[in-house]
């Protein structure tokens, strides 16, 4: 067998959650030309239709669906909607976020749950409904984007985001649980944690700190375009198919300083 046809994904259909912008779009691609196809869901039903049209001129299927992954009714139609139109589920990308940059004395309960909704209960519930799925198939793969924030503490004077942190933290353990919960079912069960890209939400952050980031990470540069993809890929594929529970940082070399 040819090593590089361990990363072809033809023939499998892929959710990603969040996929209409930064992030979920590029990993998006990064399937797209690993040949899947692609259901793409947010609560902006719009970008991901905008981003299903640029996967659609790479030749693959791509259908996106509006869903707020903290409600279990949309991620379940999400699902539904998925086999009725592809058949299968072969990977899940756990990619919707949301995050609240306040001091943890002045952190409100609205915004804490919010973020933990988003995050953690999110990523439960799709991950829920496609295990249903999965294990009837015998296998899958599930994705889940964690963040270098999760790995341990972080300076306030840089990220005062106390909900984020916490909750790519739960992120990371409740990749390694499930993990070990369906290995036995053929399904593994991934996360990234991805460093500091240029995106929506993370565009105060850097606007503020940009020059404090690339002084601390080795490679000396923000993430890029394509610096996901090939993590995202790799995770997705057979490539990785005696990978299970792991967490994949891509921050540049940060976490290791």
């Amino acid at each position: 067998m040819n090593a590089l046809s361990l990363f072809d994904l033809s023939g499998k259909t892929a959710i990603v959650t969040g996929g209409g912008r930064g992030l979920g779009r590029q990993m998006a691609h990064a399937f797209a030309d690993a040949k899947a196809n692609l259901v793409l869901c947010s609560r902006k039903l719009e970008s991901c239709e905008k981003v299903c049209e640029e996967l659609r001129a790479k030749g693959v299927k791509a259908i996106a669906i509006a869903c707020d992954v903290t409600k279990e009714s949309d991620v379940t139609a999400v699902i539904k909607e998925t086999l009725n139109t592809f058949g299968t589920i072969d990977i899940v990308v756990n990619n919707s976020g949301a995050t609240w940059g306040t001091p943890a004395v002045d952190m409100p309960l609205e915004a804490w749950n919010k973020v933990m909704n988003v995050n953690v209960t999110g990523t439960f519930l799709m991950s829920k409904a496609a295990g249903h799925v999965m294990i009837k198939q015998g296998g899958g793969k599930i994705i889940n984007i964690a963040s270098v924030a999760g790995l341990g503490g972080v300076d306030s004077r840089f990220m005062d985001t106390i909900g984020y942190n916490t909750s790519k933290g739960a992120v990371i353990t409740f990749t390694k649980d499930l993990a070990s919960k369906w290995g036995q079912h053929g399904i593994n069960v991934n996360a990234i944690a991805p460093g500091f890209f240029p995106t929506k939400m993370s565009k105060g952050l850097i606007d503020k700190g940009e020059a404090f980031i690339i002084e601390r990470t080795p490679l000396g540069r923000l993430g890029g375009e394509q610096d996901l993809q090939g993590a995202a890929l790799f995770l997705a594929s057979r490539a990785s198919d005696y990978v299970t529970g792991d967490v994949l940082i891509v921050d540049g070399g940060m976490h290791a300083m």
